[in-house]
């Protein structure tokens, strides 16, 4: 069974930074795309980034554009997203996802494999 899961979280002060990783239990993601998504309680699960299988391709939502980098290491078997100038909207578990595609994308459907998620809190 694969697994996926998160590290990095943790509660900090608005502006700060934090860096989440992700690794896969084993080797089976260098083909496919992969992505960080949020959740917070009474809220539908939103699309942060993406990455194509290669790492040449990423996406990002509106709110994170120029404040995340999301990256990958395919001989580690890794997944990073580094955030900066954190705000408390950017508060929500992270949860990594993998996909059947090799191409990113927004579309949830489209990713079958998930993390438990790392909770970010971040205060003002």
């Amino acid at each position: 069974q694969v697994q996926l899961v998160e590290s990095g979280g943790g509660s900090v002060q608005a502006g700060a930074s934090l860096s989440l990783s992700c690794v896969a239990s084993r080797r089976m993601f260098t083909n496919n795309a992969m992505a960080w998504f949020r959740q917070v309680p009474g809220k539908e699960t939103e699309f942060v980034a993406s990455i194509d299988w290669r790492g040449g391709s990423t996406q990002y939502t509106d709110s994170v554009k120029g404040r995340f980098t999301i990256s990958r290491e395919n001989a580690k078997n890794a997944l990073y997203l580094q955030m900066n100038s954190l705000t408390p909207e950017d508060t929500a578990v992270y949860r990594c996802a993998a996909s059947r595609y090799s191409r990113g994308g927004s579309n949830r459907s489209d990713y079958n494999y998930w993390g438990q998620g790392t909770q970010v809190t971040v205060s003002s």
